[in-house]
């Protein structure tokens, strides 16, 4: 299976500071699909060193049944050269850019495997297409809380004021065909608000979501998986096609609908 048809599986993917081994050897009985070893927001200046260090030593021990990717600092950054050494060292099946505003920006850029771009600026936005487009990208990952420091927007409770830059992204992934990622909720004492908003971004179009706290990821997973009526439907569907257009529960259903139900039983 390629990276990106994994990705496209993946419902939860948790951001961990690279620097809290505890947390990491935790990670690992955790239930998300994907753990993202954080270099960047999570760790202080003063612990870039130790925490590169322990994303060579974790990911070197794995972490069985779940995808593994590694956030480096950007790529303007001060600490980025030395990201990028211990990025080649660890052992991960993707790694996460920041603030990628360009495809162009990521030509100059030599990693063994391949990135999961964020988008974060309003330029990352206009420019999310050709970003999507660009060879060594498997997905996109939305960043909305570097996007609203810059533009000033301050989303309502249902994230208002946010609806174009999401869907923006969504559809940048969608025409690459490569999958996309909500961005995080950092009210961690609402869940249900949380849960609305997992709804929100299925509904919109993303894979999944990324989350910061592992009280998120149960949540996220049923939000951005299929429950067992979309499953048994989906089943019923397949069973009753017959090719062609036809009707089928008091609808239409065609070759296209067919597809949608085997991609969510693969799910």
């Amino acid at each position: 299976m390629t990276v990106v048809a994994a990705l496209k599986n993946v419902r939860t993917a948790l951001y961990i500071p690279a620097s809290n081994s505890r947390a990491l050897q935790k990670a690992r009985s955790l239930d998300a699909d994907m753990v993202i070893l954080d270099l960047e927001d999570a760790v202080p200046d003063e612990s870039k060193a130790e925490a590169r260090q322990t994303a060579i030593t974790e990911t070197a021990a794995r972490f069985p049944g779940k995808l593994v990717a590694l956030r480096l600092n950007a790529l303007d950054s001060a600490h980025f050269a030395d990201d990028l050494a211990a990025a080649k060292a660890a052992q991960v099946d993707a790694y996460v850019l920041p603030k990628i505003e360009t495809a162009e920006a990521l030509d100059s850029v030599s990693l063994p495997k391949p990135l999961l771009a964020m988008i974060e600026t309003p330029i990352g936005i206009y420019n999310a297409r050709a970003i999507a487009a660009h060879p060594s990208v498997v997905g996109l990952i939305a960043g909305m809380n570097d996007f609203c420091a810059e533009t000033g927007i301050r989303p309502g409770p249902e994230r208002q004021g946010l609806e174009l830059a999401l869907q923006s992204i969504v559809l940048a992934a969608a025409a690459a065909g490569k999958p996309a990622f909500d961005g995080v909720n950092n009210q961690l004492d609402d869940l249900a608000g949380f849960e609305r908003e997992c709804g929100q971004g299925r509904c919109y179009g993303f894979t999944g979501k990324t989350v910061i706290h592992p009280n998120q990821i149960a949540i996220a997973n049923e939000g951005f998986g299929p429950d067992a009526a979309e499953l048994e439907a989906a089943r019923e569907l397949i069973a009753a096609a017959s090719g062609g257009a036809q009707r089928f529960q008091g609808r239409m259903i065609e070759s296209m609908h067919v597809e949608q139900a085997k991609r969510t039983i693969e799910r």
